[in-house]
């Protein structure tokens, strides 16, 4: 087992990764801090890993919370049915939360226990690899709005991660290559070496290789923690984590939530940032086509849906949270593997990009 840390200095946690570790019955007993736990998971996941859950939480008296499954679900009408079975159980400020699925699960969880009572413990426990690669860790918790992805919801830390390689064995094919999206965006964010172990390794991430799995998700988290540390609310450093999400939220709400999962949105958006990248003369041709190969051999989209136009881009990507003051902010490219926060791009370069497919 590897262990990382998120250090926040008083709320600094762990995040435990390893094949088997929902087997160790002591990991998280630490981290319950009262008498009882509300394990809150989904349709899919609960029938697999849920027993598993019992088996650690075994000392503790648990009330579990089954949600539909889909990204069409994370809403505040899902959010009040955890709070209500809570409270229905009598669930206290004592009550630790556990976070038993994907993103959506692990967002509205957080979300949950962030707002109930005004705030209870959790822990995340990640079944999916975009969740253990990027949702779990950070305390970005919340719900979509019919008007924008993520607009509703709070910063609130877990008191640690357990990351169990061995779930991704019950993962489909689909959700797999949307988590390999996010941790491709590590590499072009800041370590164009990781890029390249991508490019020699991606056959081996898709056959399930546990080695490259458990590499690939360590060096994300290990990403993922140091930004986080850095600047956990996101006052600057942190937004370089949304490459690709502007463009790639607007698909999501677009489209309708559900459509497109996360991490195929990330990776069209993705390409768009890098086109307009290009269109400032940062990039090159060759430059997109290196990343167009490899999220095509991931199996993910490198363009965005025909059904939204630029107007409707235009209209979406104006309800971001990178919006400040009225201005959009976006994550573009000096060169492949160096991202930065920028507000000066070209306007025009930018409705040329979005109206380009």
């Amino acid at each position: 087992m590897e262990t990382l840390n998120v250090d926040l200095g008083e709320r600094s946690y762990p995040i435990f990764i390893g094949s088997g570790i929902l087997k160790n019955s002591e990991l998280c007993k630490p981290f319950i801090k009262g008498n009882s736990t509300s394990i809150v998971s989904n349709t899919t996941i609960a029938p697999l890993y849920i027993e598993s859950i019992h088996q650690l939480t075994s000392d503790f008296k648990n009330i579990d919370v089954i949600l539909p499954d889909g990204e069409e679900y994370k809403t505040m009408e899902t959010l009040g049915q955890v709070h209500t079975e809570m409270l229905t159980a009598r669930c206290d400020r004592k009550t630790t939360l556990i976070a038993l699925g994907g993103g959506v699960v692990g967002d509205i969880s957080g979300f949950a226990a962030a707002s109930y009572q005004r705030g209870i413990n959790f822990i995340q426990v990640p079944t999916t690899l975009l969740a253990m690669v990027d949702s779990s860790v950070g305390g970005k918790t919340g719900v979509n709005h019919p008007l924008g992805k993520n607009m509703i919801g709070a910063f609130h830390q877990p008191e640690c991660v357990i990351i169990d390689t061995e779930t991704l064995n019950t993962l489909d094919d689909r959700q797999l290559s949307a988590g390999i999206a996010e941790v491709i965006k590590y590499g072009y964010i800041n370590d164009l070496e990781f890029i390249d172990w991508l490019n020699l390794n991606m056959n081996k991430l898709l056959k399930r290789d546990p080695e490259a799995l458990a590499y690939a998700i360590k060096r994300s988290c290990e990403h993922k923690a140091a930004i986080v540390a850095a600047d956990e609310k996101e006052a600057g450093q942190r937004a370089l984590l949304n490459l690709g999400h502007t463009f790639g939220h607007a698909i999501e709400t677009g489209l309708g939530y559900g459509k497109w999962l996360h991490g195929e949105a990330v990776a069209a958006g993705m390409i768009m940032a890098a086109e307009l990248s290009k269109e400032h003369g940062w990039i090159n041709d060759d430059d997109i086509k290196g990343m167009r190969d490899l999220l095509t051999r991931a199996n993910l989209p490198v363009g965005p849906p025909k059904e939204i136009d630029a107007e409707q881009f235009s209209k979406l990507m104006s309800i971001d949270k990178k919006v400040q003051d009225g201005v959009l902010h976006l994550i573009l490219m000096k060169s492949m593997g160096e991202s930065f926060i920028t507000k000066d791009f070209d306007k025009d370069a930018l409705q040329k990009v979005l109206g380009n497919h």
